[in-house]
């Protein structure tokens, strides 16, 4: 993953640890003192709240403990692999601009797609005014490369 998804999910995080962890202790805390527990509806929903943000937590720990880190801005060349910025023209001369990153930070409306999704995967490899098809839902579509980028 790049380096700014990695801060990203640190952050995030540090906001479930820090700040969502304490306020549903606090919820239960709470909840607990209404009585009787077996039929309590805020200290369920309360419990099921800290399930979800213990699972969170989990799973933020475990991306960050296995991930990668790419220091894009110390990539170059001119063939597109993970971290470049590509710039491409569909078949109607449209511009398009996408940044490959890791699956985790991909954010489409963004300019930020996953390696692993179908257009990466035809970019992965290729250079300036290379032509790439993608199969896409509605049907194949066609680009050409104009520019590749490590920004």
């Amino acid at each position: 993953m790049t380096a700014t998804g990695y801060s990203t999910l640190e952050a995030e995080l540090k906001h479930w640890k820090n700040t969502e962890r304490p306020a549903i202790i606090r919820a239960i805390q709470e909840a607990r003192s209404h009585g009787d527990l077996s039929e309590n509806a805020e200290y369920h929903a309360a419990k099921e709240r800290q399930g979800f943000i213990e699972a969170r937590v989990a799973e933020l720990e475990d991306k960050l403990g296995r991930a990668q880190v790419i220091e894009i801005d110390k990539l170059s060349g001119d063939t597109v692999k993970f971290g470049a910025t590509v710039t491409l023209a569909d078949e109607n001369d449209k511009e398009l601009r996408y940044q490959i990153v890791g699956e985790f930070e991909a954010e489409p409306r963004d300019g930020r797609i996953s390696i692993s999704s179908p257009i990466a995967r035809a970019l992965i490899g290729k250079t300036v005014g290379d032509e790439i098809e993608v199969d896409a839902p509605g049907g194949a579509r066609g680009y050409e490369i104009l520019k590749v980028e490590f920004v």
